[in-house]
């Protein structure tokens, strides 16, 4: 059974594939300095598979704690890294301090993987890399554009080092673009959880619907899509999760082609904003209260995938309609509110 070590296990992607992992047959363990992110939810994991899931309590810039994880574990044979701050909107605000989490914690990370010899490394990006797309759908042989966020300027610099890294070591890298992921799983015992005010569109619909916000502010009405609101690409979180087995496996198997590969996550479908406020509306028959206000800084108009190549080569596919994430998301945030999580 391979050792797999996932950072960020206590966020929402980390958590919702340290699931799958553990079903899948992998023994993990995690890396969350539960900064942004809580020790509970990792014990929900744990109580979804029916196994305790081992974190540590360890910040990736902390080069010497991280190698200490690998000195304790000097059997991991994977490593799948989401420990960073995603938020576009504070990443604007705030370029430095995303620039020395997400960049350095890499580097620390990625030394680990040389200096203890780890075979397989799985990258979460980002379909910001490719900024304002000048064809949709797109593909991973889409040529990258100016990022529009510092955030999604990590993800391009995350990625040029890891192209870099492969030439010097024997590990197999994949890069997982992911594009919205969304929803929750459908046990209800694991989700978003979200601390302060949302910056992303599902979870603000959610806490406006159950009332946590007043309103829901549309981000701009004079985009160049059929409605006039941002177009993007939304995907279950569980199929998000599930990827990144079906990527480890694929590495363990010995597929792949080269020493890095990139490979988008998305359900191959771009909706709109005003589409997705509907779509809500529809599943859970409430009514929600919304109104159109000022473009934010660092949106991109519209981006939705191809998602050929995850389909033909890591044999994944969504499996979760839109329904299903609208669903699992109000299901959720009905938990938290009768739990006061």
């Amino acid at each position: 059974m391979s050792k797999i070590l996932v950072t960020g296990g206590c966020g929402y992607i980390g958590g919702h594939t340290i699931a799958e992992l553990v079903q899948a047959g992998f023994e993990v363990i995690s890396i969350d300095d539960n900064s942004r992110s809580f020790l509970w939810f990792i014990e929900r994991v744990g109580q979804l598979v029916d196994k305790p899931i081992q974190n540590y309590v360890v910040n990736l810039c902390d080069a010497a704690a991280v190698k200490g994880v690998f000195e304790d574990h000097p059997d991991i044979s994977g490593v799948i890294h989401f420990a960073a701050y995603k938020s576009v909107g504070e990443s604007s605000k705030e370029p430095l301090l995303y620039f020395e989490n997400n960049l350095l914690g890499q580097i620390n990370l990625l030394k680990c993987v040389r200096d203890y010899k780890i075979p397989h490394f799985v990258f979460s990006s980002s379909c910001t890399v490719y900024g304002n797309p000048e064809q949709l759908p797109v593909t991973e042989q889409s040529p990258l554009q100016e990022a529009e966020s510092p955030y999604g300027r990590t993800k391009v610099v995350g990625e040029a080092f890891l192209r870099d890294f492969v030439k010097t070591v024997d590990s197999k890298v994949i890069s997982l673009r992911y594009f919205n992921p969304v929803g929750a799983h459908p046990s209800n015992l694991i989700g978003e959880y979200i601390i302060g005010v949302p910056n992303y569109l599902i979870p603000y619909i959610t806490q406006t619907a159950i009332g946590k916000r007043a309103e829901l502010v549309v981000f701009g009405d004079d985009y160049p899509t059929r409605d006039g609101t941002c177009i993007r690409d939304y995907i279950h979180v569980c199929d998000v999760a599930r990827a990144h087995v079906n990527a480890i496996q694929y590495l363990e198997a010995g597929k792949a082609e080269s020493n890095f590969e990139v490979f988008n996550l998305g359900s191959g479908i771009g909706q709109s904003v005003q589409e997705m406020i509907a779509s809500f509306e529809k599943v859970t028959g409430i009514p929600l209260k919304w109104r159109f206000g000022p473009r934010r800084p660092g949106d991109v108009v519209a981006v939705y995938a191809d998602n050929t190549k995850a389909r033909a080569v890591l044999g994944w596919e969504p499996r979760f309609t839109l329904d299903d994430m609208m669903r699992t998301a109000w299901a959720w945030e009905q938990r938290m509110a009768m739990e006061q999580l």
